[in-house]
C-alpha cells in the first residue's frame, strides 16, 4: 500500500510538472507569436529614389519612347500619384528634407561640392534614426550628395561623420554625384578598395598633378563635356574637380546598376527576419550617363533613355528579391525622384538630339532648377500588396511629409522640434484619404507656394539667362509676382497675379509665415 501511494504521489507530481512545462511552453509560444505579430505590424520600408527623373519619363506616366515594365507593375498594383512633389528642384535640398523633415532653405542647402562637410548635423533627428527607435535596421545605398566629414576631408582615413552618425546602420555610397570627384565608393567609414600606397587627393580649385585634364585632352574622352565637367578624367569621362591617386578604388560607371543593386539586395537579405528601412538612391538618370552595355540600345533616345531602362531593371531586381524571400507582402515601397528632368546637363550624350517626341516633364513646364511645376512634381508610386488599394491619387503631397507619416505608421510619437516641417499624411500616402496638403512649398532659386491648385511664384532678380536656356529649361524666374491656376493652366502660361491681387497677398503672407 505504501508503495502504491508513493507511486501515486510521484505520478501526480509528474503530471503537475508536465502541466507546468506545457503551460510555460504555451505562454512562451503565445509571447513569441505576439512578438511576431507585433513585428509583422511594422512593415519593411524601402524608398527607391531616382535622380533627375521627370514626371513624363515613365511609361506608366505616359512615356512611349521608353518602356518601364517593372515600375509600371508597381503602379498597376499600387497607388500612382499625380500631384506628389520633391521639396526642391535640385538634389541636395530634396534629400536633406526627405531625411530630416526640414525645408532645405532653413539650412541654406544648395547643390553641394564633392568635398562638402556633412549637411545633416549628427544632433538632428532623422528619418532613419526615428525608425531605429522602433527596432528597424536601416541602410542607405547609392548616391549620397549630403556631404561627409566635418571639415577638410582626408579620403585615406576614417570618413566620419556620415550616414552612420545620423541613423543608418549600413551605408554604401557614391559620395556626391557621378560627375564629381572623388570617383570612388565609400562603405560605412572607408573608401572601398583603397591602396594605402596610392593615396587619394582631391581639389576643386587647382590641378593636383600632371595627369591629363579633360579641358586639355578632349581626344581622351568618350564624349565631350562643358568646361565645368572637364577637369579630372575618370573612366574616359571629364568630371568636376581634380583627383589623383586611388586608382584601384576608382569606379566604372557601367558597374553602378549591378554593384549598387547587389549591395541593396545584400542588406535586405541580412535583415529579412526583422523590420528594415532601405533608402536606395539610384545614380540614374543623372549625368554622366554610361549605361551597362546590356542596356545600350534599349531605347532610341541614347544614353538617357537607356539609363531609364537600366533603372527600371534595378527596381525589378529589388521587387523580385522581396517576392523570393516571401516578404513582399510586408514591405512598403515608395518610388519617386529627387527633382525634375534635364537633358544636356554638361555632357554631349545626344540627349537633346535623340529626344524625338518624348516629353520628360510630361504636361508640365520647366524641369530641374526650375520654379515651374516640372521642377518638383515627381512620378511617385506607393506599393504595399494587400495594404494599399491600387488606383490613382490626386492628393497634394510632399516628400518632406514621409518622415511624420512613417512615424505614425510605426507608432512613433515625434518629439517637440523633430521634423518641424513634416506633416502626418499617412492616410493619403496609403490611399485611405484623398486629402493631402492645403499649402505646399516648392524650392528652387526662389521659394514658391501652392495652395491647392493655385501656384504663387514670388518675384526675383536672380539671373539665369546665362545657363538655363542652354539646358533647354524654362526657369520661371521673373521680377514680378506670378500666379497660376493649375486646374485650368497646367503649363503655367497665364499669369493671373494682376487680376487676383488679394490671393497674391494671401499666398505671399502664408509663404512669409512658413519661411519665418
Amino acid at each position: 500500500m505504501k508503495t502504491f501511494y508513493k507511486n501515486y504521489s510521484l505520478s501526480v507530481l509528474l503530471i503537475l510538472g508536465i502541466s507546468i512545462i506545457n503551460t510555460s511552453c504555451q505562454q512562451k509560444t503565445k509571447e513569441k507569436q505576439e512578438g511576431k505579430n507585433k513585428k509583422d505590424s511594422r512593415p519593411n520600408i524601402i524608398i527607391l529614389y531616382a535622380d533627375d527623373l521627370g514626371y513624363g519619363d515613365l511609361s506608366c506616366y505616359g512615356a512611349t519612347n521608353v518602356a518601364t515594365p517593372n515600375i509600371d507593375k508597381l503602379a498597376e498594383n499600387g497607388l500612382r500619384f499625380t500631384d506628389a512633389h520633391s521639396t526642391a528642384a535640385t538634389c541636395s535640398p530634396s534629400r536633406y528634407s526627405l531625411l530630416t523633415g526640414i525645408y532645405g532653405f532653413r539650412k541654406k542647402a544648395g547643390i553641394l561640392s564633392g568635398d562638402a562637410p556633412l549637411l545633416i548635423s549628427p544632433k538632428t533627428p532623422t528619418l532613419p534614426s526615428m525608425l531605429q527607435k522602433s527596432g528597424y535596421k536601416t541602410g542607405v545605398v547609392g548616391k549620397w550628395h549630403l556631404g561627409l566629414g566635418s571639415g577638410p576631408l582626408d579620403w585615406n582615413k576614417e570618413i566620419k561623420p556620415g550616414p552612420l552618425e545620423i541613423g543608418f546602420d549600413y551605408s554604401f555610397l557614391i559620395p556626391a554625384t557621378g560627375d564629381r570627384v572623388p570617383s570612388v565608393y565609400v562603405e560605412n567609414h572607408h573608401v572601398v578598395g583603397l591602396d594605402s600606397l596610392d593615396p587619394i587627393k582631391v581639389d576643386f580649385k587647382n590641378p593636383i598633378d600632371a595627369s591629363p585634364k579633360a579641358y586639355e585632352n578632349p581626344e581622351l574622352l568618350r564624349y565631350a563635356s562643358d568646361r565645368q565637367h572637364s577637369e579630372a578624367i575618370i573612366n574616359g569621362v571629364g568630371r568636376i574637380g581634380y583627383m589623383s591617386g586611388g586608382n584601384n578604388a576608382r569606379w566604372k560607371d557601367e558597374e553602378f546598376p549591378d554593384l549598387l543593386t547587389n549591395k541593396a539586395s545584400a542588406f535586405i537579405d541580412r535583415n529579412k527576419e526583422q523590420p528594415f528601412f532601405l533608402y536606395y538612391s539610384f545614380h540614374d538618370i543623372h549625368v554622366p550617363r554610361l549605361p551597362n552595355p546590356r542596356f545600350k540600345g534599349a531605347t532610341k533616345m541614347g544614353p538617357r533613355g537607356d539609363a531609364i531602362a537600366q533603372m527600371d531593371w534595378c527596381v525589378g531586381e529589388i521587387v523580385k528579391q522581396l517576392e523570393d524571400l516571401g516578404i513582399a507582402d510586408n514591405t512598403l515601397i515608395l518610388f519617386s525622384s529627387d527633382n525634375g528632368p534635364v537633358l544636356n546637363d554638361g555632357y554631349e550624350d545626344q540627349s537633346v538630339e535623340l529626344i524625338g517626341n518624348h516629353k520628360p516633364s510630361g504636361p508640365f513646364r520647366g524641369g530641374k532648377y526650375s520654379a515651374y511645376e516640372a521642377g518638383t512634381r515627381m512620378p511617385t508610386i506607393a506599393y504595399w500588396p494587400n495594404k494599399i488599394k491600387k488606383g490613382l491619387s490626386n492628393a497634394l503631397l510632399s516628400q518632406i511629409d514621409l518622415y511624420a507619416s512613417f512615424a505614425s505608421l510605426v507608432g512613433i510619437k515625434l518629439q517637440d522640434g523633430e521634423a518641424p516641417d513634416s506633416q502626418n499624411l499617412v492616410d493619403a500616402w496609403l490611399g485611405k484619404s484623398p486629402k493631402g496638403r492645403t499649402f505646399l512649398v516648392e524650392e528652387s532659386l526662389v521659394t514658391s507656394l501652392r495652395k491647392e491648385n493655385w501656384k504663387y511664384i514670388p518675384p526675383t532678380n536672380k539671373k539665369t539667362n546665362h545657363w538655363l536656356p542652354q539646358k533647354g529649361i524654362e526657369g520661371g524666374y521673373q521680377n514680378t509676382p506670378q500666379l497660376y491656376d493649375l486646374e485650368n493652366d497646367v503649363k503655367e502660361l497665364n499669369n493671373l497675379a494682376a487680376l487676383k491681387p488679394e490671393l497674391v497677398d494671401e499666398l505671399k503672407k502664408v509663404l512669409k509665415e512658413i519661411i519665418n
